[in-house]
């Protein structure tokens, strides 16, 4: 008989540490607004945190205008980047996965900014694709679908792009657990769209053009880039029918949802995992719309540096339910790190799996 002692040696060194030290992943995201990192150990199928940072960088402040990244922009950026790598050096990461999306993809000077960060951090960016962006944000948010609905549309809302992935639920039990594969099969259609709340705000100036006209203006330049796409069409008779839901992840999302619970600070266990309806998402729209700037900065949800964001994360979410209306929505605050770090954990599982085989083989 092999003693519980005995598996959990056998797990740790399938992993490639010794007993009771599991190897650690890091996680990081730089994204257009945001650079986040998430470092854990493995815990079942899933992760245990050990240690997280986030900060709002702006990395593609005036992209918009400009077509490159601007050297202020890029030296917040290299400085989350230098927190990020100690606290990776710290924890003794053994797997890192570091990836750069919207802002890097666009930018005519987006691969010398990666090779700068290279340099200065020890950190190699890669620039994902946006379909493997969508992809990760939604394995990331799996724990998170109604597995009684037949259909979900997951929304990560970033700073330069938001993406949509509709999923057919229909196959999914109630133990389902899907792989790559089973969840590739599952996502039935996906769309990029090169908006998200930093460009929004630039080109919507709430100063210039009102509270109303600005959020009205960014609630139809979406619309409009959503309703060109129709390749979701074969998921349309659930939405209709009220067998489906949203899932919106981001900054943005769980700033609303910290709104809408009138919290005195952000508390994730609250948040993370909020049913709201679709009027409750209309009336915190509403009274974002009733605050001004330095109003919304005061909300301990939302903060200074999100003040002037908030309020186009509200209008993108607008947009999709007015194109795919549907009486719930699911808040994550959890995604696309938490998809690498999956996707992470996988790898090492399947690469052991290996190695058990061949010691078996010889």
């Amino acid at each position: 008989m092999v003693d519980g002692s005995s598996r959990r040696a056998d797990a740790a060194r399938a992993l490639g540490g010794t007993a009771g030290e599991p190897k650690v992943f890091a996680a990081l995201d730089l994204g257009t607004n945001n650079c986040r990192l998430l470092i854990a150990t493995q815990r079942g199928e899933g992760f245990r945190i050990v240690d997280s940072y986030s900060r709002i960088v702006r990395l593609g402040e005036g992209l918009g205008q400009t077509g490159r990244l601007a050297e202020g922009a890029m030296d917040r950026a290299l400085a989350a980047l230098e927190v990020c790598a100690g606290k990776i050096h710290r924890r003794g990461a053994a797997r890192v996965r570091a990836v750069a999306t919207q802002a890097c993809r666009s930018a005519a000077n987006g691969p010398e900014f990666i090779a700068r960060a290279a340099e200065r951090t020890g950190l190699r960016l890669a620039v994902i694709s946006p379909e493997e962006e969508a992809r990760l944000s939604v394995a990331g948010c799996l724990d998170l679908l109604d597995h009684g609905a037949q259909a979900a549309l997951v929304i990560d809302v970033g700073g330069g792009s938001t993406e949509l992935s509709w999923i057919d639920l229909s196959d999914f039990g109630p133990d389902f657990a899907p792989g790559r594969k089973a969840l590739a099969r599952s996502v039935k259609a996906w769309l990029s769209v090169p908006v998200g709340v930093v460009s929004l705000a630039e080109r919507f100036p709430e100063e210039t053009l009102g509270a109303a006209a600005s959020f009205r203006g960014m609630v139809d330049l979406m619309t409009a880039q959503i309703a060109a796409f129709s390749g979701a069409e074969a998921l349309r008779e659930p939405f209709a029918a009220g067998h489906a839901h949203l899932v919106g992840t981001s900054g943005a999302i769980t700033s609303l949802a910290g709104l809408h619970l009138r919290l005195a600070r952000y508390d994730r266990g609250r948040v993370d995992g909020l049913w709201m309806s679709h009027e409750e998402c209309v009336a915190v729209a509403d009274r974002l719309l009733g605050l001004t700037t330095a109003e919304r900065a005061a909300q301990p949800c939302i903060g200074p540096d999100r003040a002037d964001l908030v309020l186009a994360g509200a209008a993108i979410l607008q947009a999709v339910q007015e194109l795919w209306p549907c009486k719930r929505v699911r808040v994550a605050d959890r995604g696309l790190r938490e998809g690498l770090l999956l996707s992470m954990i996988a790898e090492e599982r399947r690469h052991a799996a290996r190695r058990r085989f061949r010691r078996t083989a010889r």
